[in-house]
């Protein structure tokens, strides 16, 4: 039997801006390091993600010293931005929940609405260790998470997309596939594994790194942006839709938490410490083909 490997690590240092490929990368317990600690925020201090503005896919920070971000777009000079200093806090909303956070300098804002054409202000999570919970029905006492959307590390499998390309190659929008992974925005991509295995998975470990894997990733209409153009389509959310639902949500890839801290790197193997109850013993699997089953 093969072992699956990782075969790719992704960090994206502002919340829906362009992922950064990196060999290795810290597990914090909250997530990798540098990973989804600056988002943007409106005016009225809810958070600017692709869902609202999808020319984000077109704008990139990478990590520079001390956690601060460089800020680039085509044509333009680019921007470093320090770690404020969180003597200050301002709350945000970020999907229904309030968490402190702390502005950057105006100069930050200033560059993102002229790219932009909106008012939006970029903050950063200055303590991820307390900041914002996980939702207790996945996690445990103390256990946080950064900007993402509600769980420190996204995992997702190369035979899956494989899979879920060739279902869309028989749809009825085939000329938009095949899809690349970095519509799924993922931290980890494992290669070596069977179609939508990963749903099978209960724990796991990425080397020396052990995860929980907390729930199926729920996919919205950020996947159906070209992150090279900003453009949408409707792709894959309508494949997705016929063989990947479980009642309203539609699933690629998994959730983890990590139950420890450490370093992955691409090559590392990953290995199943435990697995779920078989899925015909489940209820709300979603609809599979070729056996997609789990939740």
């Amino acid at each position: 039997m093969v072992t699956p490997v990782l075969r790719a690590i992704h960090i994206h240092p502002v919340k829906s801006l362009t992922a950064c490929t990196t060999d290795e990368a810290a597990v914090e317990p909250w997530g990798l390091d540098g990973d989804r600690r600056w988002m943007l925020i409106d005016s009225e201090g809810r958070v600017v993600t692709q869902r609202q503005l999808p020319r984000l896919a077109t704008l990139s920070a990478t990590p520079s010293p001390g956690g601060g971000v460089v800020l680039a777009a085509p044509g333009s000079e680019p921007l470093t931005v320090d770690v404020p200093d969180p003597a200050a806090t301002v709350l945000a909303e970020l999907f229904g929940s309030e968490v402190e956070v702390v502005e950057a300098a105006g100069a930050a804002h200033a560059w993102f609405g002229a790219r932009l054409g909106a008012e939006v202000r970029l903050v950063h999570l200055d303590e991820p260790s307390h900041r914002r919970s996980i939702d207790p029905a996945y996690s445990r006492p103390g256990e946080t998470v950064s900007f993402a959307d509600g769980f420190p590390l996204l995992l997702t499998a190369r035979a899956s997309l494989d899979a879920l390309n060739s279902l869309i190659a028989q749809g009825e929008y085939a000329d938009e596939g095949p899809l690349p992974m970095s519509r799924f925005r993922p931290n980890a991509v494992v290669d070596g594994t069977t179609p939508w295995a990963e749903d099978g998975w209960r724990r796991i470990a990425i080397g020396e790194v052990a995860f929980r894997v907390a729930k199926p990733c729920g996919r919205c209409i950020v996947t159906t942006t070209d992150q090279r153009t900003a453009e949408r389509g409707r792709e894959p959310l309508r494949t997705l839709a016929r063989h990947r639902r479980s009642g309203k949500s539609l699933h690629f890839g998994q959730n983890l938490i990590p139950e420890g801290t450490g370093v992955i790197r691409v090559g590392d193997p990953v290995r199943v410490l435990a697995r779920q109850a078989r899925p015909s013993d489940r209820p709300g699997q979603p609809t599979g083909s070729g056996g997609a089953l789990a939740e």
